[in-house]
């Protein structure tokens, strides 16, 4: 079997790290590569008035589920745009402690009550609802979300209303047509179809692909697209790592 060609170059799905520190730095800085980070997709605002005409209600529930920082973002917005005064007892359950730190951004965390698992898993933030089962929830969300939460809440019985605040679309990538890469990284299938939506005729060809989870990977396939690094796999938990096995046995 051949060996695979050496990896000098990268591309991340994703905008650049805010704080200018990623997870690749480390592999980036022991291999010498060059890592860039490019959002294959944007997210559009829906706006307050045509939520209002979906009567929305935000006071109607006492609780509020986040599961990004883009929903954080959002429903501010939203609660800003139809200047609604939030209760102090609104309470606030997040995916993850990161996603609940964020909301100081909008407000003072200890006048809120802001709930977040010890674990940031989907199971553990589930359990988590399940020990508040009497709220009555707000989901807002992107057009493109994981069922996960809504299967959830109709299975158990749970009072969840879904708002769709902002939609992800394809970002316009038309500048990177002739920019090649060894290693392009994907996180979400609307990674992918921004790809095609962009590069409708892309071949792989000489091209390695490394994808973050099942619907990633099931997304690839689907596109006729080769995962050649998966994550996460055993012993390579993180995209970082999964890269960092392969870029050592290929530049080997």
């Amino acid at each position: 079997m051949d060996k695979e060609p050496k990896v000098k170059t990268i591309l991340v799905s994703q905008p650049q790290p805010e704080n200018g520190k990623s997870i690749f730095d480390d592999v980036a800085a022991k291999y010498k590569l060059k890592v860039d980070f490019r959002s294959f997709i944007q997210v559009d605002a829906v706006a307050g008035k045509d939520l209002r005409k979906k009567k929305l209600n935000i006071l109607e529930h006492t609780a509020v589920i986040f599961n990004s920082k883009n929903a954080v973002d959002h429903f501010f917005r939203v609660v800003d745009e139809l200047r609604v005064e939030l209760p102090p007892d609104m309470k606030y359950f997040c995916m993850s402690e990161n996603i609940g730190l964020y909301i100081q951004k909008y407000t003072v965390m200890r006048k809120r009550k802001v709930f977040f698992p010890k674990v940031s898993t989907e199971n553990d933030f589930l359990n988590l609802i399940m020990v508040h089962k009497n709220e009555k929830y707000l989901f807002p969300c992107s057009d493109i979300r994981r069922n996960a939460i809504p299967d959830f809440f109709e299975k158990n019985n749970l009072k969840l209303t879904e708002s769709i605040m902002y939609r992800t679309v394809s970002a316009d990538l038309s500048d990177l047509e002739n920019v090649f890469y060894d290693i392009i990284v994907f996180f979400s299938p609307a990674d992918i179809k921004s790809l095609f939506d962009n590069f409708p005729n892309f071949s792989q060809n000489k091209t390695r692909i490394a994808a973050f989870g099942d619907t990633t990977q099931k997304a690839l396939a689907e596109a006729n697209l080769f995962c050649n690094i998966p994550a996460p796999a055993p012993g390579t938990p993180s995209i970082a790592s999964a890269i960092e096995a392969y870029v050592k046995k290929s530049n080997s």
